[in-house]
């Protein structure tokens, strides 16, 4: 097996995605081609440190987590990361969740490893670098998830979402309201009042105060 760029590698409480609550394995691969405005994990930009994938995956299998997520900043940027992926899917003996920011063809995710796309709204400063291709590329046991910085991000991504049919072509679509920036009871009110078929997601390790 070859090596992947890491940035850390840590087990907290999973907060984000229909996943939210159990206790994860998260790998965060180093490096990112997008600079979102409220990025919480702007030192994953910076170099990491190569770590061979057969001491992930062993990590992975030594310690209790029930799940296992391979995040960033943007994983698919990284030539080891279908390897990484496939090695855990096979090996780990863990579900394999990867959270990618929709820029890069997902397709380079593994059958049976669970994709978490963001759709970038305008606010983050990204929304021009999404993939809009990956919409057609999303599978049934995939997330989308929509960062919302204000009340203008939620009109945008409720018409995107109706516009791409997309509660149609994944397991959820998740309304994430930026954490302490848009109250999530607001989000939930507009969710509501447009009968939207997704789900409101707050970052629940942050409620929590974790990591």
């Amino acid at each position: 097996m070859g090596t992947v760029n890491v940035c850390e590698t840590f087990v907290s409480i999973q907060g984000e995605s229909t996943y939210a609550g159990l206790n994860c394995y998260f790998i965060r691969l180093a490096g990112c081609n997008l600079r979102c405005r409220y990025c919480d994990a702007t030192y994953a930009y910076n170099p990491g440190l190569d770590v061979p994938i057969l001491d992930l995956v062993t990590e992975c299998r030594g310690n209790k987590a029930a799940i296992v997520e391979i995040t960033g900043g943007e994983p698919l940027l990284q030539s080891g990361f279908r390897e990484l992926a496939a090695a855990l899917r096979d090996q780990g003996g863990k579900p394999v969740l990867v959270e990618t920011n929709g820029s890069r063809d997902i397709s380079a995710i593994p059958t049976g490893v669970i994709a978490i796309m963001d759709v970038k709204c305008p606010a983050s400063g990204a929304s021009e670098a999404m993939d809009l291709a990956n919409i057609g590329r999303l599978r049934p046991q995939d997330e989308v998830k929509f960062v919302l910085s204000d009340r203008a991000d939620y009109e945008w991504a409720r018409d995107f979402v109706r516009r791409h049919n997309l509660a149609t072509r994944c397991h959820a679509v998740l309304f994430s309201p930026v954490f302490g920036k848009l109250p999530a009871k607001e989000v939930g009110q507009w969710i509501v009042d447009d009968g939207l078929p997704v789900r409101v997601q707050v970052q629940l390790h942050k409620v929590l105060g974790i990591k």
